[in-house]
This record gives structure tokens, C-alpha cells and sequence, in this order.
């Protein structure tokens, strides 16, 4: 699976850790630091909640099934996380049981996104909370990962129309975010610090992908509207 089971971030609780910080912060003339601290952790005040639409996805087309929430994290990105990366996954394994471990509470792990092999698009997390998928905390919040069908070791299985609707998926989420399209910004799982995963793997057409990518991006970009709406 792309993404790492028990790869689930420590969650920061609002209590004597922010208030310490807080303190410490104050303490020193450092106000701005408890002042992110706490923007980060504003929405896990008693009675806060940030608002949600049931089912909404981030990409059009996508069909939304929910991960298990023990799989992320709330929180309310890019306000309280920047986003500056996509990390691209395979889940070694068919696109029905990445869904189902995804809604496994006992996984530890879900990527924001599932790829089919015919270029279905499932979201199963919202990009705006942090998905347990790169098994390194920094990356998780940084990022969104996009796990794709298949196996790393068999090339059949990175489709055309995976290629495409992937490529589409993903300029959308740099154009949202202003994230530069090439390869120190849009990754493989392999190459997250610390991680013992392989994928997408060395039949991953890297170059393909990001022409595509980067296709898609111009494309959506000259059919904008003047307003600048997506």
C-alpha cells in the first residue's frame, strides 16, 4: 500500500502544551510564535468548528468516499499549513481494497486521493485536513497524496487514462495552490525523508507524467475566466 499504515501523526492538543508555549513565548517577546501556534489549534476549542459540506469534493468529477477519520487529521489548510508538494503513490493492490483499507480505522494510513486504472477518481479525505499517507509528519502536512491502482513491478498497470486523469488531478492542485510543476514539488513516496517505500517504482514514466501535468496546467489555465474563478 502507497500509503504507510501507522504512519498517523501525534495530534497537538489545545491545554498546558499551549499555554506553556504560550508562556514561554511571551516570556521571551516572542508573541508571534504562540500566535501560530495557537491559529493552528483555533478550531479545537470547545464549540469551534469549521464549517463542512457533506460530500464535497476539492476536484470536480471525483466521487467522494470517506476515509475513516482515524486515517487524518482536522485541520484547516492551507491557512494553518501551507501546501506545496503532491506526493504520487501505488497502492500495490487493486483500487477496491486501497478504498476499504483507507475506511479501516485500524490502518493508521489514507491518501486524500484513489487513481483507477479507467481514470475514476475517488477522494476519500478533503485537501484542506491532513491525510496520514507519506509516513513523515512535515510531508503529510505539507502535502496531498494520490494513490494510483496497481503494482509498482507491473508497467500494464499505469494506464492512459490513468496517466491522464492523474495529470489532470494534480495540475489542479498546483494551480490551487500556487505550487511550482516540476519534480522537487510534485514526488514520488520513495523520495519522502525517512520513508522504506518504493513506489510509484521504475516504471513510473516520470517524464510522460509531468509533460502531462504540465499540459493540463496550460490547458486550465487559458480556460479560466477573465475573473480568475476555477
Amino acid at each position: 500500500m502507497g500509503a504507510t499504515e501507522g504512519s498517523r501523526d501525534a495530534d497537538r492538543r489545545i491545554g498546558r502544551r499551549a499555554l506553556i508555549v504560550g508562556g514561554a513565548a511571551a516570556a521571551v517577546g516572542s508573541a508571534v510564535l504562540a500566535r501560530d501556534e495557537l491559529a493552528r489549534l483555533w478550531w479545537r476549542a470547545p464549540g469551534v468548528e469549521k464549517p463542512r459540506v457533506e460530500g464535497a469534493v476539492d476536484f470536480g468529477g471525483a466521487q467522494w468516499v470517506a476515509a475513516s477519520d482515524a486515517n487524518w487529521r482536522r485541520a484547516d489548510r492551507p491557512d494553518d499549513y501551507g501546501i506545496d508538494m503532491v506526493v504520487i503513490h501505488v497502492t500495490q493492490g487493486s483500487f477496491a481494497s486501497a478504498v476499504k483499507v483507507f475506511q479501516d480505522p485500524g490502518h493508521g494510513a489514507a491518501a486524500h486521493y484513489v487513481v483507477r486504472k479507467d481514470g475514476h477518481i475517488t477522494q476519500m479525505i478533503r485537501e484542506l485536513d491532513v491525510a496520514y499517507h507519506a509516513g513523515n509528519r512535515a510531508y503529510n502536512e505539507r502535502s496531498v497524496g494520490i494513490e494510483h491502482e496497481g503494482f509498482v513491478d507491473r508497467p500494464e498497470d499505469f494506464t492512459d487514462a490513468m496517466y491522464a486523469a492523474s495529470a489532470r488531478l494534480t495540475a489542479r492542485i498546483c494551480a490551487r495552490y500556487a505550487i511550482p510543476v516540476d519534480r522537487e514539488h510534485v514526488i514520488g513516496h520513495v523520495e519522502v525523508p525517512g520513508t522504506d517505500h518504493t513506489d510509484p517504482g521504475e516504471h513510473w514514466d516520470w517524464d510522460r507524467y509531468m509533460r502531462l501535468v504540465r499540459q493540463a496546467r496550460t490547458a486550465s489555465a487559458q480556460a479560466r475566466p477573465a475573473d480568475g474563478r476555477r
